[in-house]
């Protein structure tokens, strides 16, 4: 049964609703603690929620940019419908397990109305590899971030510390050969043929390799033909979904400050204090994101909050706070992506 666009858009929606259902009973503390949590938060939470439209904001700028020089020129989309298919395909990543299985799909499926489905197919692949490059350049960054807090005395590095920053420099180097190779010759005939080697589907990667072998061509033709041609598109869509991390540390920075922490408050003290929560995101969406394959990264994110926490020498109790208050910005925003689905659907 082949479903139609209406069809698929319910099921996007009814997942996303299943998902936030799921996230409120799965807390680890009860909603007694979960309300004196968010009373703590108090109107740091109006900041807390609301740097994520900024965030959002870089992330429909990288990808408006990557469809612009997909297409080869002004996309006829406007930017206010992707920065809304932007939060919606977020929310339904949040939602769902692998990230992807339904932000991706659904980009796809609503951006092909404006576009051809080859182009609007290799304009959501482009920037999901952007978006995944990007967080490989924050790590590789926060790598040197933090070495230069040992230098300044700010930060200790023992041989247990130094040997898992040499693990994670490699596992980077490995993946930017990876994603140049990716960009410079498409990846999606490959993809297939490697999902062929997956004991019980070779058959289908076959059958689907025979039947879209041209439109798979195409695909990847338009994802090197970015990287070569349109080299100023490519770099400013990496910036940008790299700086989307930096902006997106102010939520922690926001939590710190609200429990006293400033390294001794001025304008030295709050950079400082800015850097500690580079590091934090950093390690955290890092740990998360090794463990990807969870539904909401159900008890990841929060075990890599309360580790990075506690690695600056704070305390557990604090990183508790920091990953519930995220798990409930996470809730508010999957809300808002499907409650902007259902209006973009009427």
């Amino acid at each position: 049964m082949k479903w139609t666009k209406q069809q698929l858009n319910n099921f996007f929606f009814i997942l996303g609703v299943v998902a936030v259902v799921v996230m409120l009973f799965t807390f680890d503390v009860s909603f007694v603690e979960l309300w004196d949590h968010l009373c703590h938060a108090g109107y740091w939470l109006i900041p807390i929620i609301g740097v994520w439209i900024f965030v959002y904001g870089l992330n429909a700028w990288s990808w408006w940019t990557i469809i612009k020089g997909n297409v080869g020129g002004e996309p006829p989309v406007s930017r206010w419908r992707i920065y809304k298919l932007t939060i919606t395909g977020y929310a339904l990543n949040y939602a769902t397990p692998v990230g992807g299985l339904g932000g991706e799909p659904y980009r796809i499926m609503e951006l092909s109305k404006h576009i051809d489905n080859q182009h609007a197919t290799s304009s959501v692949i482009l920037y999901a590899m952007m978006h995944f490059f990007g967080h490989f350049i924050f790590w590789f960054v926060s790598i040197f971030l933090y070495l230069l807090l040992v230098a300044l005395g700010d930060m200790p590095l023992t041989p247990v510390i130094a040997t898992i920053l040499g693990i994670i420099i490699v596992f980077c180097l490995v993946a930017f050969y990876l994603f140049s190779k990716g960009y410079r010759n498409g990846l999606v005939v490959k993809t297939i043929r490697w999902i062929g080697h997956i004991p019980g589907l070779k058959g289908w990667s076959t059958r689907f390799s025979e039947r879209h072998a041209e439109a798979m061509h195409n695909i990847d033709q338009q994802i090197a033909s970015l990287h070569g041609q349109d080299r100023r598109a490519f770099y400013l869509s990496l910036f940008l979904e790299f700086f989307s991390r930096v902006v997106q540390s102010s939520e922690v920075l926001f939590m710190l400050l609200l429990f006293g922490i400033d390294n001794g408050g001025g304008f030295s003290g709050i950079v400082l204090t800015y850097l500690h929560s580079i590091l934090i995101v950093a390690f955290t969406t890092l740990f998360a994101n090794l463990i990807g394959f969870l539904p909401m990264q159900l008890g990841v994110q929060e075990g890599g909050f309360v580790l990075s926490i506690a690695a600056l020498g704070l305390s557990a109790a604090l990183g508790i706070f920091v990953s519930i208050i995220c798990r409930v910005r996470e809730i508010i925003w999957i809300v808002i992506g499907l409650l902007l689905m259902k209006l973009d659907q009427r």
